[in-house]
């Protein structure tokens, strides 16, 4: 009992100190507890180590993608959402079965099916792996879209990777692996948006912030474990589950409950990171030995690792150019839709105009509402505010070299290729291939983006962004005093207290619907939210209310 404490301590200890001293050594901490993973499975104490892959893809993964989509800015996710899914369905499965095809020629006796098994495996991208990116001077647009990918791709993957296998024993249908994942994925939506709202149901009516922060802990596993019992994907069920909680939790629960979840989030995102990276290098040692004493053909399977993880690359960036070209035309062709939608927003934006909006549609079918007329108003300020998001956060070649260079390989991969069956063709080395890629891949791409990105970066126009976040808080003050005047206080508590958490309380509401709109930058917005709530827990601890 000792022995495992001592080592779980010790975990602890390096996470922490290698979060602390990575950033003043200039490497990223991640790499730092890989490197002490490697040199701890040396020691005769980490040699027979064996981490159960279960314990990853559904202990950690889940958690880790839910915490992950609950901190996402929803208006960023939904812009980009177009790119995300074509990386993470349309690049994975061409990357899968190209890479299929090289360890089908590459490794002898292999098979194409167990070469598209492999590929399914490496051609992911991390969660954990990308958290890299963060720490680098990169467009915030970057960083949405490498993190929507992936938080999606590993489902891809995963279903890709068990009809593959399934496939070396019956024939291939195409059709059937389209439904497979059809499946995998639309129940997986449905479990994870029901677990969400079925979760902030609850937690709503919690008031200890504790006891709420608890119950969140529980909500990635109660949608992950239903979603794989019914064959689907329990991560994209997770991360829809975090997408619904980060998109409602600011309008149904507390600040104290909310401040709670963040705080203790975090930390459980600190431990389970460090963790993956840190069993990524201490398997290395049994791995190494699996392949010494099956094949002995550890230079080879690292030659093969490194011209896969070349090729995933190539691959990437040939996918990742066009992307780019049409979303870069998209942007240039948006003049013409702006002022077509601008001249509807001027005309809704009178009673007359309204009226013709009304009589217009009158004449085609059924009668619109006034509440349809607001929603197809709200409609065309979401669209402007697209159209000029696009047309500002312009993806240049520098942002399309971050985007492919940034995508790495990671836990997932050490994790999914240990699932192979027992009787896998030369299983060791497959896993020793998969182990190699997301080494290389974490050292060679996580240790050079930094500086690469540094180098590409140009020099940020300080004033320029200092002029517009002064432009857009002020925007964001003109609505909140005008918010002010609609505010109706609560009769149970004092008058002061209840009138300024009347207005907290329609500002949060207005500043919302902004957000739900993408009329403001994310993380402007995310401060004036911040403000709010810290002013309504100041309100409430000196009033003695409950959250």
């Amino acid at each position: 009992m000792t022995e495992p404490l001592v080592v779980m301590v010790t975990a602890f200890a390096v996470i922490a100190a290698a979060t602390v001293v990575g950033p003043r050594l200039g490497v990223a901490a991640p790499l730092l507890l890989v490197v002490t993973g490697v040199v701890a499975s040396l020691s005769p104490m980490f040699g027979s180590v064996h981490v159960e892959p279960e314990w990853i893809l559904e202990g950690v993964l889940p958690p880790l993608l839910y915490s992950s989509a609950v901190s996402m800015p929803p208006m960023n996710f939904r812009r980009e959402f177009g790119a995300v899914s074509g990386l993470s369905v349309l690049l994975v499965i061409g990357t899968a079965l190209l890479l299929g095809l090289f360890f089908a020629l590459a490794i002898p006796g292999l098979g194409f099916a167990w070469g598209v098994a492999l590929g399914a495996i490496i051609s992911p991208t991390d969660a954990v792996a990308t958290s890299i990116v963060k720490r680098t001077p990169v467009s915030r647009r970057v960083v949405s879209i490498l993190d929507g990918e992936s938080l999606l791709n590993d489902a891809t993957a995963l279903v890709l990777l068990r009809t593959a296998v399934v496939t070396t024993a019956a024939a291939f249908s195409f059709w059937g692996a389209v439904g497979t994942l059809a499946y995998s994925v639309v129940v997986a939506l449905a479990v994870g948006w029901a677990v969400g709202r079925l979760d902030l149901l609850v937690r709503k009516r919690v008031t200890d912030p504790t006891v709420n922060t608890v119950i969140s802990f529980t909500a990635p596993f109660l949608a992950s474990v239903p979603a794989e019992h019914l064959g689907a994907s329990g991560l994209v069920a997770a991360v829809v589950a975090g997408l619904v909680t980060g998109i409602r939790a600011p309008r149904d629960l507390s600040p104290r409950n909310r401040l709670s979840d963040s705080q203790n989030w975090r930390t459980v995102e600190l431990v389970l990171e460090g963790a993956v990276f840190l069993t990524m290098g201490v398997q290395i040692g049994p791995i190494v030995a699996d392949v010494r004493a099956d094949y002995d053909e550890i230079g080879t399977a690292v030659l093969v690792a490194a011209a896969a993880l070349a090729l995933t690359v190539l691959v990437r960036a040939a996918y990742i150019g066009p992307l780019l070209a049409v979303l870069a035309a998209r942007a240039r062709g948006s003049d013409t839709i702006r002022t077509r939608v601008r001249g509807l927003q001027e005309r809704m934006s009178t009673p007359e105009g309204k009226q013709q909006t009304m009589d217009e549609a009158k004449l085609r079918g059924r009668p619109p509402k006034e509440r349809d007329l607001d929603r197809f108003a709200g409609r065309i300020v979401r669209i402007l505010a697209d159209l000029d998001y696009f047309r500002r956060e312009v993806l240049g070649w520098r942002e399309g070299t971050a985007v492919v260079w940034a995508g790495m390989r990671g836990a997932v991969t050490v994790a999914a290729a240990q699932t192979l069956p027992e009787d896998t063709p030369r299983r060791s080395v497959l896993v020793l291939i998969a182990f190699a890629v997301a080494l290389l891949s974490l050292l060679v791409q996580g240790g050079t983006i930094g500086p690469l990105l540094r180098r590409l970066t140009p020099a940020a126009d300080h004033v320029a962004a200092a002029r517009r976040a002064s432009a857009e808080r002020d925007r964001i003050a003109e609505i909140m005093r005008t918010t002010s005047a609609t505010a109706h206080p609560d009769a149970t508590s004092s008058p002061a207290s209840a009138h300024r958490l009347a207005v907290i309380s329609a500002q949060r509401s207005a500043l919302l619907d902004a957000r739900d709109n993408g009329t403001f930058d994310a993380e402007v917005l995310e401060e004036a939210l911040a403000d709010l709530d810290a002013a309504q827990i100041a309100i409430e601890l000196r009033g003695g209310l409950r959250g």
